[in-house]
C-alpha cells in the first residue's frame, strides 16, 4: 500500500491507474478509523479495482469553539487497518498542500438551502467545509465512486446535490450506518465518551425507532408530537438535545401527512460530545 502526501505524486500515479483502464473507488476520511470506516473502504475493494482512502482532518468544517485541535489522530492504526483490507493508497496530506493560502484565503464551496438546516443551522459554515474538502478531493482524485456513512445523512444528501449541480462525473455510493451492540451508530468522537456515557447514549438510536415504530402504526401521527416526545425522552436520559426532526427524506424539509419517503435525524450532546443519528422509514 503506497502513501502519498502530496497532490502532485499522488496524480501521477492515478493516472497510471487510470491509464491501465482499472476503475478507482474513493474513501474519503478524517482517520481515526472504526469498523464504519472500514465498511466503506470493504464495498470499495468489492466494486473497484483500485480503493483509494484520504486521511486529512479538514479544519475548514470545524467551527471556532469545536474540536479541530482535540480531534482524535490515529495515523499508524489506521494505516495497518488499512492494509489488513487491501487498501492500495492513502492520501495523507498536511494542511499547507490543501490549502496553500490558510483555510481562511482559500474559495469555499457552498450548497444552498439543505446545508442551512438541522446540522447546517447548528454549525454554521460547517457543511462549505465539508463541500469544499469534497471538491478538492473529487478533483485531485478522478475516482469512479466514492463512498460515504449513512450516518452522516445530510452530508451525504449535500454531497449528492453537490456532485449534481457541479456535474462532477462521480457516482456517490452509501453505506449503511454500522451500530455497536446497544444500537449506538460508530463514530469516531465515540472515544470520547467514558464507559457510562456509551451506555447513555444508546437512547438516540432508541428513541429514533420508537419514534419510527409510532409512526408506522399511527395512521394519523402528529409530527410535531413525536418530536417533542423524542427531546423530552433524550432529555431525561441526561442527553441535551440539539435536534429531533422528521423529514421529507429527498429534501430534508419537515414531513408532511402526504410525504411517503420519510427520515428521522437526531443530534444531541452527552457532556461536550455531540452525536448525530438518523432512521429512515418507506411508508405505503
Amino acid at each position: 500500500m503506497h502513501i502519498y502526501q502530496t497532490i502532485a505524486d499522488l496524480r501521477q500515479a492515478l493516472q497510471l491507474v487510470k491509464d491501465d483502464g482499472l476503475s478507482i473507488g474513493l474513501v474519503p476520511t478524517m482517520g481515526n478509523l472504526h469498523k464504519g470506516h472500514l465498511s466503506l473502504a470493504r464495498l470499495a475493494r468489492e466494486q473497484c479495482d483500485f480503493v483509494l482512502a484520504t486521511i486529512f482532518v479538514n479544519p475548514t468544517q470545524f467551527g471556532p469553539n469545536e474540536d479541530f485541535q482535540n480531534y482524535p489522530r490515529s495515523f499508524d492504526d489506521d494505516i495497518a487497518a488499512l492494509k489488513l483490507i487491501n487498501c492500495d493508497a492513502v492520501f495523507a496530506p498536511n494542511i499547507e498542500e490543501l490549502y496553500p493560502q490558510g483555510p481562511k484565503l482559500e474559495t469555499l464551496v457552498s450548497v444552498p438551502n439543505i446545508s442551512k438546516l438541522l446540522c447546517g443551522a447548528s454549525r454554521p459554515g460547517h457543511f462549505d467545509g465539508v463541500c469544499t474538502i469534497v471538491t478538492k478531493l473529487f478533483n485531485i482524485c478522478p475516482a469512479n465512486k466514492a463512498y460515504f456513512g449513512e450516518k452522516d445523512y445530510q452530508q451525504l444528501a449535500i454531497i449528492r446535490k453537490l456532485v449534481h449541480d457541479l456535474n462532477i462525473p462521480i457516482e456517490i455510493i452509501g453505506v449503511p450506518t454500522l451500530r455497536n451492540t446497544s444500537g449506538l451508530a460508530l463514530s469516531s468522537r465515540n472515544n470520547y465518551l467514558n464507559a457510562e456515557q456509551l451506555k447513555q447514549a444508546a437512547v438516540l438510536y432508541k428513541t429514533l425507532q420508537l419514534t419510527a415504530d409510532s409512526i408506522k402504526l399511527d395512521k394519523n401521527p402528529n409530527y410535531s408530537e413525536l418530536e417533542e416526545a423524542a427531546l423530552e425522552n433524550i432529555s431525561s436520559a441526561g442527553l441535551k438535545p440539539d435536534y429531533f426532526s422528521i423529514c421529507d427524506a429527498p429534501s430534508l424539509f419537515p414531513a408532511t401527512v402526504n410525504d411517503k419517503d420519510l427520515v428521522i435525524l437526531a443530534a444531541a450532546y452527552l457532556g461536550n460530545t455531540r452525536l448525530i443519528d438518523n432512521i429512515s422509514i418507506k411508508l405505503a
